[in-house]
């Protein structure tokens, strides 16, 4: 595939200067200020000599919206959605300054290089390159620079969805993350995420009774009934789900057969990512075929003479293709057992599973596309263990995916290391295949 230098440049320079930005959204309402990216960006697309409208769904949380309005409003619509905000980091884990957007031997180094400043940057940048190039689609062109991604949508895209929708209404939405290489048996396989796990965060209370610390005995502390239930929820293994997207996935991992066919028995499974030397690889591969709890919050006790009597716990569950609320009360029931009835459980997120169909335009151009980048790549269509923002847009309507394109040095392995990691860094051929991907993409599917 052949790329730009200019656009390369501009690409890596606006993404430094997202980084340093610190947009880190923390979860809370005060947190993110995104408005300081979405601020750049309209800056930015501003001398396409377009107009770019922004949102603000409370104070400091700020989404930039600007389109190339298509000649035939009966054609197909599409949408470029990247987010502007990032997770907290732990600097001292890092060998550069997390927010200094340093160029180093041909990488990006800073929170949010990889998720996904680097293809919000590219977005941009193919954005006003076709404006600037007189691009004349037969359907809309959106961007669509998001906030509050990193905690759920609910100050971003969700929010953007139920009071704007309008703004966005579009057929297909292309956002984070996909095109990272893999070697398989069989060549290289790239990412295409068609699918993503549900999001069912719970909020678990236990009760007890208070009293005096230095009485402790046969007293109900709230406190050692919640490590009693932490322990029965971290030791709860539900029956992994052997779905169509696993059986493609298999097919291309590089192990023997036998693993492989231990690895499409629901009964064996379990067995065969205990066999896995990559760790990080395993949990993954056992994230994508089970319904996962992870205990991450407890909050509770007021003193340390006092015996606490309430005690909250917050629950990351993540739910598989096709289970609803009914299915998590259901896992939780058998997780507790006992202790079930003398919780009291509340959801605090609830997002199903969603997916898009590959029966259509956009992932025949993707696929061109990326394999041209790729000679003699297969794509993968895959499962997102985590969330993204395509949700909102899938839910409303639209088909959904994660794209984007990697150079053969950003293998998915090294890609998940980095995600949210320490030394987060992309290298600039990357940068380079991503920005045309995005306007290979435009030119495409809408003409022009």
């Amino acid at each position: 595939m052949e790329t730009n230098p200019k656009l390369t440049a501009e690409t890596t320079e606006l993404l430094q200067a997202m980084i340093r930005n610190e947009c880190v959204n923390f979860g809370t309402i005060e947190s993110g200020e995104e408005v300081k990216n979405s601020d750049l960006l309209e800056t930015f697309l501003e001398g396409t000599g377009l107009e770019c409208e922004h949102y603000e769904s409370a104070p400091g949380r700020r989404s930039v919206v600007a389109r190339i309005e298509g000649s035939d409003p009966d054609a197909s619509s599409m949408c470029l959605m990247g987010h502007t905000d990032v997770v907290p980091v732990s600097p001292s884990g890092w060998d550069r300054d997390p927010f200094g957007g340093e160029l180093i031997d041909g990488e990006v180094w800073g929170r949010g290089a990889i998720d996904m400043l680097c293809q919000t940057a590219e977005m941009a940048v193919a954005f006003r390159h076709l404006a600037d190039t007189g691009f004349k689609p037969k359907g809309d062109l959106i961007f669509f620079g998001v906030a509050d991604e990193e905690a759920g949508g609910v100050y971003g895209a969700e929010w953007m969805i139920d009071n704007h929708p309008d703004a966005l209404r579009c057929d297909y939405v292309l956002t984070e993350f996909g095109g990272t290489p893999t070697a398989t048996p069989a060549g290289t396989a790239l990412t295409l995420n068609v699918a993503e796990k549900g999001v069912a965060w719970q909020r678990l209370t236990v009760r007890g009774t208070p009293g005096h610390g230095s009485m402790p005995y046969e007293v109900d502390n709230a406190l050692i009934k919640a490590a009693e239930v932490v322990r029965r929820l971290a030791e709860y293994r539900p029956t992994p789900q052997i779905h169509d997207l696993w059986k493609l996935q298999v097919a291309n991992l590089p192990y023997d057969d036998d693993l492989k066919q231990m690895m499409l028995d629901s009964g064996r499974l379990d067995d065969a990512l205990s066999r896995i030397p990559n760790r990080t690889k395993a949990r993954h591969l056992h994230a994508c075929t089970h319904t996962t709890f992870s205990p991450n919050i407890a909050m509770g006790g007021v003193k340390t003479n006092v015996i606490p009597d309430e005690v909250i716990i917050e629950v990351d569950i993540r739910t598989l293709p096709g289970e609803t609320s009914n299915d998590v009360a259901d896992h939780l029931r058998v997780a507790l057992g006992d202790l079930h009835d003398s919780v009291e459980i509340e959801a605090i997120h609830d997002s199903p599973s969603t997916s898009s169909p590959t029966d259509n335009e956009m992932w025949d151009v993707l696929s061109g596309i990326m394999t041209a980048a790729h000679p003699g790549a297969t794509i993968q269509p895959s499962l997102i263990v985590g969330g993204t923002d395509a949700r909102f847009f899938r839910t409303a309507g639209a088909v959904a995916y994660g794209a984007g394109l990697f150079s053969p040095s950003v293998t998915y392995e090294l890609f998940a290391d980095r995600f949210h990691g320490h030394n987060e860094r992309i290298d600039v051929e990357s940068l380079a295949l991503g920005t045309q991907l995005w306007i290979e993409t435009s030119k495409q599917m809408l003409g022009g």
